[in-house]
């Protein structure tokens, strides 16, 4: 063990070693670990993610004028793995900068690209790649997820709930930090903080930390509320994605949309699902391997990217 490492930080290592066998099996002891102490999820994220060499960026970033792109200051960081980076450099911007051509009200992002707005109530939302969000500037307390994934951090107000919709489906906070994807006629919400009410006009279905929904949009009965390590919520963030048998498909998605990964799921494999966690490596070819490893597939090339096979 390096002479400065803590027992978590050493825990961290061990896990990370450990998930890289593709025999690995125990992943709820990961999911207690994770759970025991906050902190812990942070250290896993620091020692999976950044590579021995590379500057973390800070938290936050002041807006940056649309005509004159800046590179990030960088503050140094101690990192115990090499070869793990992070997923993407995240840009804290103004609502005036983001479409200074088109809609400003209008957010899309392209795959692989992570953007953080700030609203005019001091509410946050971190916005994953490959998605489009809508805000309102006469409905400061409003938001819309037309496509993609969103980590919204809300200023409660007690007179003033805060709404976010996707697709037909309405999400109400209630002093709340909450992840949501919109896909094809199917939204999912997890909540990292607080409690949040979807559909409270029609499924009024309540959600505190720790619980998660997956609705789909044809589906005439409230979604089945399910138990999610709070750990994992937004690990899109820090580039550590974290599933419970998952199809294969959606995690090929989600490797799309947080770090412009194309992978592709052959008809032979499209019937199995993964359990993991996968880290978004600077080297593509790390991470593809460890999805093949893990989920019992062959990741062949294809163009510029992947095809997982049987």
């Amino acid at each position: 063990m390096h002479p400065d490492a803590n027992p978590a930080e050493a825990r961290a290592i061990d896990w990370l070693i450990r998930q890289r066998d593709p025999a690995f099996d125990d992943w709820d002891g990961f999911a207690d670990w994770l759970g025991e102490d906050p902190e812990h999820a942070a250290i896993y994220d620091a020692v999976a993610s950044i590579d021995r060499d590379l500057d973390a960026l800070p938290a936050v970033a002041k807006p940056l004028p649309a005509a004159m792109p800046t590179a990030p200051r960088r503050t140094s960081r101690r990192a115990w793995f090499g070869g793990a980076v992070a997923a993407a450099l995240v840009a804290v911007v103004g609502l005036s900068t983001l479409n200074p051509f088109g809609n400003a009200n209008r957010i899309e992002t392209a795959a692989g690209e992570h953007r953080t707005i700030e609203l005019a109530d001091g509410s946050r939302i971190e916005i994953n790649g490959g998605s489009v969000v809508e805000v309102d500037k006469d409905r400061p307390r409003f938001a819309r997820l037309e496509a993609g994934e969103a980590m919204f951090h809300v200023v409660h107000r007690d007179d003033d709930p805060f709404v976010v919709e996707a697709g037909d489906d309405r999400i109400v906070d209630l002093g709340t930090a909450f992840n949501v994807v919109r896909r094809e006629r199917q939204t999912s919400v997890a909540v990292s903080e607080g409690i949040v009410l979807y559909n409270p006009d029609r499924d009024k279905v309540r959600l505190i930390a720790g619980k998660a929904i997956e609705a789909r949009d044809d589906d005439s009965k409230p979604p089945v509320v399910q138990d999610i390590d709070v750990a994992s919520i937004g690990g899109w963030r820090s580039g550590l994605l974290v599933y419970n048998d998952a199809p294969l498909v959606i995690v090929a998605e989600d490797l799309k949309r947080t770090a412009g990964m194309d992978v592709q799921v052959a008809p032979a494999a499209a019937a199995l699902s993964f359990r993991g966690a996968l880290i978004i490596d600077k080297n593509r070819n790390r991470t593809i391997a460890d999805l093949a490893a893990l989920s019992g597939t062959k990741a062949e090339r294809q163009g510029d990217g992947w095809i997982l096979t049987r």
